[in-house]
């Protein structure tokens, strides 16, 4: 059988149908190329502005706080407690069995520190602040923080253990920078 040779007029719808996919997909990559190009500041200019990235992380000296006080800082518009510890708030948090916890965490996984206790300062009820100590009296069954609002009792490592909050007090991402400041965020 002999081999026949497209001539003519079979030939070029051949390569008519190939130059015209070619165009198309360099159509389409400019096209894309395009969109990307028009799109890029506009999604840029979703990011924060600096002066938002600069309140983003605050540092707080530790050492005016006595053992046994907290106060109360703020962190991106939140209520953020820095608790100084005692001795007997951090054995008593650390025996606590985790089965009796409606949101088991070790208090060792809330603290970098034993002594210092940080935690954001917003029920997760339903996002009141939780009062703390009052003259040094702790509020609440568990000598942590209480919320009025709807009666969640927090434990001195921020862990809910009454009422309907769901889950613990949450714990920033925090550092020592030395070992008197701490910076949050």
């Amino acid at each position: 059988m002999a081999e026949t040779v497209k001539t003519g007029a079979a030939a070029g719808v051949h390569d008519d149908a190939n130059r015209r996919d070619f165009l198309f997909m360099l159509a389409g990559a400019a096209g894309a190329v395009g969109a990307g190009s028009v799109a890029w500041p506009f999604i840029s200019s979703m990011n924060p502005a600096a002066d938002t990235l600069a309140l983003s992380s605050t540092e707080v000296s530790l050492a005016p706080i006595q053992e046994g006080q907290a106060i109360t800082v703020k962190w991106r518009g939140k209520a953020t407690f820095v608790r100084r510890r005692t001795k007997a708030e951090i054995d008593e948090a650390a025996k606590v069995p985790l089965k009796d916890l409606p949101d088991p965490q070790a208090d060792s996984a809330r603290v970098k520190k034993p002594e210092w206790l940080i935690v954001v300062g917003v029920c997760t009820h339903l996002g009141c602040i939780p009062l703390g100590t009052k003259q040094g009296e702790p509020r609440g069954d568990y000598g942590g923080w209480f919320c009025p609002c709807h009666g969640s009792h927090y434990d001195t490592s921020g862990r809910i253990r009454k009422g309907p909050a769901p889950l613990n007090l949450a714990v920033p991402p925090y550092a020592f920078v030395t070992d008197t400041t701490i910076k949050i965020g």
